[in-house]
């Protein structure tokens, strides 16, 4: 069977992924795989829109003109943000410039396409998170008498616990947790910089019940294997975590439209976030505790809800996780205080 060589574009994609990102500018995995997704809807657009196969896309395809209608692809079509828009334009530049090294007969065009202009004046969205009531739903809705369940809790309990983004809890391995006192889990953050967050013992029991299950699945060294897996003991990813979500959202919220919100994985983190500024939280220690590299990130959630201009700081974290009679996750305000404090 004759086999079809590649083209220049399949070729460059292909240095660029392997070469450019790991190596030459040292990004994160996560990081990469968004790059992936932005040039893959791009790709996809371009072939639709010239009628041609994705391996048949050559490097002079790739132009301005196409960069602008895919653009107004993504807004108009797709519904996206404007800043969503700006992101995935972010890394269509940084793919320009590795191809103006490579490919400087490409160099006119290439530069055209660095002169897209990134959008002004778009209107920052108000942060989603779920109110108490909200969050007791979710958990409520797990039925954890099957495995699956307990897994599912375990994961929502430990993201609301930490407030961590949803890679950093995906990769979390049996060696990154501690389930002595005083408990605590290792995470890599953005720009792999490692951090340790406090648990609860409850939330370190609902780990070690977790963990105790995957033993045996598979014939991996337990320390190393990934805490969070689907049934065939492969590792779960965003997508299956966004499903998750929805699977267990009350319906008022599963559709995205609940009171205007749209609650997705992140807005887990943004719920634990804005609950640290009801307790008290000074912005410097959550954002040690929330890894941003910025305190004018966390600042933002100071703004996300109408309460924080109305409520007292020392107002403590709301016991939104359940009783422990039932056997369910049990949040304390002075304790989560305290916790917070020996970061």
């Amino acid at each position: 069977m004759k086999r079809h060589s590649s083209t220049d574009l399949a070729r460059a994609v292909g240095r660029f992924f392997q070469e450019f990102l790991p190596a030459q500018r040292g990004m994160s995995l996560n990081t990469i795989r968004s790059y992936r997704d932005t040039l893959l809807l791009l790709f996809r657009f371009l072939a639709r829109d010239s009628d041609a196969r994705i391996a048949a896309l050559m490097l002079a395809d790739f132009t301005p003109d196409a960069v602008v209608r895919f653009l107004g692809h993504l807004e108009k079509t797709r519904g996206n943000s404007i800043s969503t828009r700006n992101v995935r334009l972010a890394a269509i530049h940084i793919f320009a410039r590795f191809l103006i090294g490579h490919h400087p007969e490409h160099m006119a065009a290439l530069q055209s396409v660095l002169a897209v202009p990134f959008k002004r004046g778009a209107q920052r969205r108000p942060v989603d998170y779920l109110e108490p009531d909200e969050v007791e739903s979710l958990l409520g809705n797990i039925d954890r008498s099957s495995p699956s369940g307990q897994r599912d809790y375990a994961l929502f309990a430990l993201m609301l616990n930490t407030g961590a983004r949803v890679h950093e809890v995906l990769n979390l391995k049996a060696c990154d947790v501690r389930l002595e006192s005083p408990h605590q889990v290792r995470f890599v953050g953005k720009g792999n910089k490692v951090r340790l967050c406090p648990i609860w013992p409850r939330t370190a029991k609902l780990l070690a019940a977790l963990m105790a299950s995957n033993r045996g699945a598979r014939d991996d060294d337990p320390a190393a294997a990934r805490i969070f897996q689907n049934r065939r003991g492969e590792p779960l990813t965003r997508f299956g975590v966004r499903y998750l979500l929805r699977k267990h959202l009350p319906n008022r919220l599963s559709g995205g439209s609940g009171a205007g919100k749209r609650i997705h994985p992140h807005a887990l983190r943004h719920t634990t976030a804005v609950y640290l500024l009801k307790a008290g939280v000074d912005f410097a220690t959550i954002s040690q505790w929330l890894g941003h590299a910025s305190i004018n990130t966390t600042m933002r959630y100071a703004r996300a809800d109408l309460d924080l201009k109305r409520q007292a700081l020392s107002q403590v974290f709301p016991e939104v996780l359940g009783a422990s009679t039932a056997g369910r996750l049990r949040i304390d305000g002075s304790e989560f205080t305290r916790w917070l404090r020996r970061l």
